[in-house]
This record gives C-alpha cells, sequence and structure tokens, in this order.
C-alpha cells in the first residue's frame, strides 16, 4: 500500500508532463484561398446579431453562481468570452463570433431583446451557426431563449434562470444530440415543466461551421435543420416527453391491493407425486466401464521431470538453504504418446441422473392478474392544442460548461420569417461553407503525417494516443474524478490493471514465502540491501511527481482565480 502511495503521483504527475509536452499545431491555411471580406447583413428582424465591434452593448457576461441541486457546492461563471475571427478554418475576412475562451470552466452571458419576442399564433425561427475549433468531446453549445419578466437581468444570468426554448448541441461520451426543450406552463396549476424532444437529432461535430435552425409553425409542428438538411420533424403534441397534454385519468395513490390478491399466475402441481423410480442421489457422471488404456500408453514415464537444463545457484547454501531441487518440466516423451502415468477410465454423463425432483407447473386458478390501482379523473388535466404559442421571449443567453474552448458562435436569427432565414443563411454560411471546406481539403494530414488531437487511434501513434488521453483525464478528474473515470475509461482500466497487477505480485511474494520458507528468508537477507536502495529511489522520484503535480494543479487554479 505504501509503494502504491508513492507511485500514484509519479505516475500521473509523468502523465501529465508527457501530455502538454505534445504540441498542438494546427497545419497553416493555404494563402491561394480568395475569402470575401466580411460585410454586416442590412435584414430586419426581432434579433440579429453578427457581432460586430459593438457588441459589448448588447451582451453582459453573468456574475451570478451557479445552483447545483446535487449538493450544496456552488460555481462561479468564471468563463471569459471574446468577440474575435476564426483561428481554424476562416471562411470570410473579418467576419468574427462569440467565443468561448476557457476549457473546464463555466460560461455564461445573454444579450436582451429590444422589446419581447411573442410567438402566438406565428411562426417561430431560431438559427445561429456553431464551430468547433477544437472540435468537442465533452460540453454544450446549445442557446436558451429566457422567459421575459422583471426580474430578468443579464448580470445574473444562470442556469435557473427561467427559459422558455433550449436548443442547439450538446455532447459528451456517448451522449451526443441536438437539444429541443422548451417549457411549458400548466393553466391549472401555474407551474412549469420541461417538455423534452424524445428522439432528437445527432450533433453534428466539425470544425467546420455549422448551421442549426429550428422552426416552429402555428400548427403545432416542428422542424430541426443541421447545415441546411431536415435532421428531425414531427408535432409539439406528439413527440415531447412528458406529453404536452396529460392524461385525462391517473391511478388512485390512496388505492391498495387488497391482502388476498393473488399475482402468481402459475404455481407447482400440489397433487403431483415423484415417481418411484426417481433416484435424486444419481451422480451425473460415471466411470466409463467401456473405456480401454491405449496401447502407447506409458505407465512408467512421470508426468513432469526434472528440468535438465536448470543448474544450482552459485550462491546456493545447502546447510542454509537445504538440498537444492530442480525445477520440474513436462515430461517430453509424454508429448508423443496418448499419455503418461497411471491410467484411469475417462467419466462420461450418466444415462440415469435425473437430478433434483419439482412439482411441474400448472395454472394457478386463484391468479387474478397484476394488480393496478383503480384510476380516477386528473384533478390537473387540461388541453393545450397550441403549446406553440410559447411565453414572450425576452433575452437569449449562453449557459455552458465544457471541456474545450474556442467554441464560437456567429450569426443568430430570432424571428418569424422562413424566408428571412434563408436569405441570411444565403448572405453567410452558404458563403463561408465551401471555403471552409475546401481549406480543410487541403490542409488534411498526408498519410505519413501524424494524425491531431481527437482524430488520433491507438495505432497510429500508441505513446502520443496514451498521452493524450491521460492529458484528458487530468483535466476532467480535477473538477469531477468520478466523471473522467466515466468520459476516459481507457484510463481508468489501466489504474485498475495496474492495480490488481500489484495485488497479484504481492499475493505472488507471499505463496512462496510460505512455500519455501528457507529460501525466502535468504533472499529477503541479500535483497535487504537492494530493496532499501530502490526503495530511495522511488521515493525520490515519487516526490519529484508529487512536487510536479501540485505545481500543475495550483497552475490550473491560478488561471481558475485570474478569471
Amino acid at each position: 500500500m505504501r509503494l502504491n502511495a508513492v507511485l500514484a503521483p509519479a505516475l500521473l504527475s509523468s502523465a501529465a508532463l508527457i501530455g502538454h509536452a505534445i504540441a498542438d499545431d494546427e497545419p497553416s491555411a493555404p494563402s491561394d484561398i480568395d475569402r470575401p471580406e466580411f460585410t454586416p447583413s442590412n435584414l430586419k428582424a426581432p434579433f440579429l446579431e453578427q457581432f460586430t465591434d459593438d457588441w459589448e452593448t448588447r451582451w453582459k457576461p453573468s456574475h451570478a453562481t451557479k445552483e447545483n441541486s446535487k449538493d450544496d457546492e456552488e460555481w462561479a461563471y468564471v468563463g471569459e468570452w471574446s468577440v474575435e475571427e476564426p483561428t481554424v478554418l476562416k471562411g470570410i475576412e473579418g467576419d468574427k463570433g462569440l467565443v468561448v475562451k476557457n476549457p473546464a470552466a463555466h460560461h455564461a452571458i445573454s444579450s436582451k431583446f429590444e422589446k419581447p419576442i411573442d410567438n402566438t399564433d406565428n411562426t417561430l425561427v431560431v438559427q445561429y451557426e456553431v464551430k468547433l475549433q477544437n472540435g468537442l468531446e465533452c460540453g454544450g453549445a446549445y442557446m436558451k431563449l429566457l422567459r421575459d419578466n422583471e426580474a430578468l437581468h443579464l448580470e445574473e444570468f444562470s442556469n435557473a434562470s427561467p427559459y422558455v426554448i433550449m436548443f442547439g448541441p450538446d455532447k459528451c461520451g456517448a451522449t451526443n444530440k441536438v437539444h429541443f426543450i422548451f417549457q411549458h406552463k400548466n393553466p391549472k396549476t401555474g407551474e412549469y415543466e420541461e417538455k423534452h424532444l424524445k428522439t432528437p437529432p445527432i450533433a453534428r461535430i466539425t470544425k467546420t461551421t455549422t448551421l442549426y435552425r429550428l422552426t416552429v409553425k402555428p400548427d403545432q409542428t416542428y422542424a430541426i435543420d443541421i447545415d441546411g438538411d431536415e435532421a428531425k420533424s414531427g408535432s409539439l403534441l406528439e413527440d415531447f416527453n412528458p406529453p404536452v397534454t396529460p392524461e385525462k385519468e391517473i391511478d388512485d395513490k390512496d388505492d391498495e391491493k387488497p391482502d388476498d390478491w393473488v399475482e402468481q399466475a402459475r404455481i407447482p402441481d400440489p397433487e403431483a407425486t415423484k415417481p418411484d423410480d426417481w433416484d435424486e442421489d444419481a451422480p451425473y457422471e460415471v466411470v466409463d466401464e467401456e473405456a480401454t488404456k491405449p496401447d502407447d500408453w506409458l505407465d512408467d514415464e512421470p508426468v513432469s521431470v526434472p528440468d535438465p537444463e536448470a543448474e544450482k545457484p552459485e550462491d546456493w547454501d545447502d546447510e542454509e538453504d537445504g538440498d537444492w531441487i530442480p525445477p520440474t518440466v513436462p515430461n517430453p516423451k509424454c508429448d508423443e504418446v496418448s499419455g503418461c502415468g497411471e491410467w484411469k477410465p475417462p467419466m462420461k454423463k450418466n444415462p440415469d441422473f435425473k437430478g433434483k425432483w419439482t412439482a411441474p407447473m400448472i395454472d394457478n386458478p386463484e391468479y387474478k392478474g397484476v394488480w393496478k390501482p383503480r384510476k380516477i379523473a386528473n384533478p390537473d388535466y387540461f388541453e393545450d392544442n397550441t403549446p406553440s404559442n410559447f411565453e414572450p421571449m425576452g433575452a437569449i443567453g449562453f449557459e455552458i460548461w465544457t471541456m474545450q474552448n474556442n467554441i464560437l458562435f456567429d450569426n443568430i436569427y430570432i424571428g418569424h420569417s422562413i424566408e428571412d432565414a434563408d436569405q441570411f443563411k444565403a448572405d453567410t454560411w452558404d458563403i463561408k461553407n465551401p471555403i471552409e471546406k475546401a481549406e480543410e481539403d487541403a490542409t488534411k494530414p498526408k498519410k505519413e503525417d501524424k494524425p491531431k488531437s481527437s482524430d488520433l487511434k491507438f495505432m497510429d501513434d500508441p505513446v502520443r494516443f496514451v498521452a493524450e488521453k491521460w492529458d484528458l483525464f487530468l483535466t476532467i478528474a480535477q473538477k469531477d474524478p468520478v466523471q473522467a473515470f466515466k468520459f476516459v475509461p481507457e484510463v481508468g482500466m489501466g489504474i485498475g490493471g495496474i492495480l490488481v497487477t500489484v495485488v497479484a505480485l504481492i499475493a505472488g511474494i507471499v505463496s512462496m514465502s510460505k512455500s519455501s520458507a528457507p529460501q525466502a528468508k535468504k533472499a529477503a537477507e541479500k535483497g535487504k540491501g537492494a530493496a532499501k536502495s530502490v526503495k530511495e529511489k522511488v521515493a525520490e522520484a515519487a516526490a519529484t511527481g508529487a512536487e510536479t503535480t501540485k505545481s500543475e494543479v495550483n497552475k490550473r487554479k491560478s488561471q481558475a482565480a485570474e478569471q
């Protein structure tokens, strides 16, 4: 246990150093790609954002703390925001977007509409661009349309702020989806309830700009488009959980199952009896009396023999260590025949074996079925056939946590016109997308080049692959060790494998010490000096590793504090 405690910091520190030593350089952009200059759109809409130079007059970072319902711990929104041009696959010169600057941090920022957006009996179109410049392994890139009310203060925007719609990509580990959640008010109770799309589409994880659009029509249909192609469509009344309209009848919580209610459908036949010839003691296997010994069987040859190549160690002392006995090896003569040693007939399955007798099952004449409480009228029942008439929306906000930084948001349209959204797409995304893809194709690594970051596979570069996984594991573990083991299971299995190996070695040493006490005693005497030397070296390495790990953690904490 002491050795594990000493080695663990050194191992973690070494992994961190290896991960940070790997360069993460992106290939330079080709100079021959013609990029147009950015020109602000003249389109008019309830909300249109291209993050021009006056963006700070409209957007306010949050200074609130994030509420955590699972425990009493609070998280500050320390993540920084910046408006800048893309650093990866730039499509248009001078085209800037809102950028998440810090990995492994909570970010929140919002902007108020000039006047509330009311979607009553109207079409709602929400469209925006997401550019994952460093990919996305664990984090969100979704937006929230906030409920308009007097308590809406941008500086206090947090995860607890009431919202109307949540829309956009979210990925962590195996979870990868485009959220569409809306909050619906029960007209009888006045309570709000989240309605989640049952089968959301998969988010597109790419470093080129992805265009997400949500369209909700007054006929209660919705559509989610990704890069101009429909990814999901359906009905607000049918595709969400819980459903908008509750059940007319609900279970009576006061109803109780009667004591004599029988739910067992089948029972052992009470009239059945065990047959007289049923032998429960008959063994499963018996000796095969018909088997005969093979003609080439060597009765006088042992199964194992002393190893002819083994030599007594030079430092073996017969008086202290006892008589030296060479180790044994399989008898090579036995490999050439059916077997060696005393021959015994093999076992075979007993034809008379029946096992323990049990009565056959029959239908239970007392069976009444699975009990269910009676149904009563739902006192909170209501019908809402127009859930698309969302409550007025007063602001837009991004409230996310992500392990990857440099997520860029741009060209946000919120309004009521599909035609205007199409025009905005034509003026922005349709121009930059082919340019970005052309640069992506031109800068793809050659076959001899090493893959980068999330594209890397174990067989391409085992050392780099392991180092990057360690680095990601350590980064996540600083926030939540449990999530680190879930998100990077390869590291968790590796740590488990090391522990199992150490336990097995210790068990083997203990076993050997019990079976060869004299040898173990002498080995312990002779190894005492060597063990002392190894212990000193391990302690020195552990101290160095611990100091390195402490330095790395302090550096990251300092960065978070500065933010």
